[in-house]
């Protein structure tokens, strides 16, 4: 429902900007195509129009002259008088009725620092963030060239220790990792297997594990980069998201409810 809410709210969103939009792309009998409108239809495929080589672009803007001369010829063949475009019309008109006053129901919704506060209070558990590490690691298949790998290591100074750890990733390491120089960023205790977590935890900011360590991938070299203790998120880091779920939150409260009183009143036959 929530994903589905979004959508409406973005659907409007997209119409208001179709209206606003200022770089044009052509014109078709005095009405211009502009870019807004031109990327609004390629949004469905993932597409910017700015990312499109001048061969696609030139493709995409006959594309949409087609389609606004199209569009002009439908309204002078008379098809809005027939029955099939009154009743198409009208769903779009309800269904168009519905995503406005959704928005109307989203937009009143405010939400005060002091509610937003007293959640963070009652939920602080959801705010602390536990223990990290910023590891590199050399991965490789077995015990005797980790040795060799880590004897290298030894015999650099410690100034270019991570420069060199880097180049033995990228030459050395069996791991995905290797070509970004063994680079596994931030992590915690429980997002890796237990034997590498205890040596990454274990070193200091600037060391590196002084013998091969094993798991079911093979032998590591692990090198810490840096750690980060464990902490609670600041409230005010952390506000603006509050609000934002609370917010959703109240709105999906007051579209449940009105949905539960007009079924009461309402004459609803299933047919499954």
């Amino acid at each position: 429902m929530k994903r589905a809410v979004v959508g409406s709210l973005l659907a409007i969103s997209v119409a208001v900007s179709t209206l606003t939009a200022a770089d044009v792309l052509a014109t078709v009998n005095g009405k211009a195509i502009t870019k807004k409108e031109v990327n609004s239809i390629l949004k469905s495929a993932g597409i910017d129009y700015d990312k499109l080589s001048p061969e696609q672009q030139k493709m995409v803007v006959d594309q949409a002259i087609e389609r606004e001369l199209l569009k002009e010829h439908a309204v002078k063949s008379g098809v809005e008088n027939t029955q099939e475009f009154k009743k198409a019309l009208e769903k779009i008109k309800q269904d168009l009725a519905l995503e406005v006053w959704m928005k109307q129901q989203f937009d009143s919704i405010k939400i005060s620092d002091k509610e937003a506060k007293a959640f963070y209070d009652k939920n602080i558990d959801k705010f602390k963030r536990p223990q990290t590490v910023h590891a590199r690691h050399i991965l490789v298949k077995s015990e005797d060239e980790a040795k060799k790998i880590i004897d290298q290591l030894k015999k650099t100074p410690k100034a270019e220790l991570k420069s060199k750890f880097i180049e033995l990733a990228k030459t050395k390491s069996i791991g995905p990792s290797g070509k970004n120089g063994g680079d596994l960023g931030y992590f915690g205790k429980e997002q890796m297997v237990k034997p590498f977590s205890e040596a990454a935890f274990a070193l200091k900011p600037g060391e590196f594990t002084q013998t091969p360590v094993r798991t079911q991938f093979g032998y590591h070299i692990i090198y810490v980069e840096d750690k980060k203790p464990a902490q609670t998120v600041p409230f005010e880091k952390v506000k603006d998201k509050i609000k934002q779920q609370l917010r959703m939150d109240k709105f999906q409260e007051i579209v449940s409810k009105k949905a539960q009183e007009l079924r009461k009143s309402a004459k609803i036959e299933k047919k499954i």
